[in-house]
């Protein structure tokens, strides 16, 4: 670690608490959200811990988002692949002046009442990545065979976090909470 990163005095006790519950390289997490923040306060947190099956193997990472008061950090772990015990962190960390859009999605089971949760999507765009989408292009005559090149759409995909109560518990609610802070940060 280096030096001059103080993890006990840079994070917040409850940042460092939930990345501490989630026991996914707890040390690592820490020290490179420290890493990012670069001495600057944290002021809102949100933790997020996935865990994916790709045949046999469980692969772990770990999202942890930090606004200090004129940025967002976004600190990734992910767990190496196969026999490797490595793990990969990175750290990015965007101006909220940059920030274009942060989109809040939830899923109510209730909709009526205003309750039943089932999934929460946060979405923040900066325009650092864009996601394209391509098909064939074809045309209305069905006995056409001429080869009308392609079609598509480009969509901005920089983050999106996804949260539900039955795989996050209480952490799904956290991410609508964070998000509704973000927004009137930025809004």
């Amino acid at each position: 670690m280096p030096e001059s990163v103080d993890i006990v005095n840079t994070l917040p006790p409850a940042l460092l608490a939930e990345i501490a519950e989630n026991g996914f390289y707890p040390n690592l997490v820490a020290e490179s959200v420290a890493i990012g923040l670069a001495g600057r306060k944290a002021l809102d947190h949100l933790v997020q811990h996935e865990a994916t099956f790709a045949g046999h193997e469980l692969h772990r990472h770990i999202t942890v988002l930090v606004r200090t008061e004129r940025q967002l950090l976004i600190c990734h772990v992910d767990e190496g692949e196969g026999e490797s015990s490595e793990a990969m962190a990175t750290t990015e960390t965007v101006a909220l002046r940059a920030i274009d859009s942060v989109v809040l999605t939830r899923a109510m089971a209730h909709p009526e009442r205003g309750a039943g949760l089932n999934e929460a999507w946060l979405s923040i765009v900066w325009g650092a990545a864009r996601r394209v989408d391509l098909g064939p292009a074809t045309c209305d005559d069905p006995t056409c065979e001429a080869d009308h090149g392609y079609t598509g759409v480009i969509q901005p995909d920089d983050i999106t976090v996804r949260m539900s109560p039955a795989a996050d518990g209480d952490n799904a609610r956290r991410l609508v909470a964070f998000a509704a802070r973000l927004q009137a940060e930025i809004g």
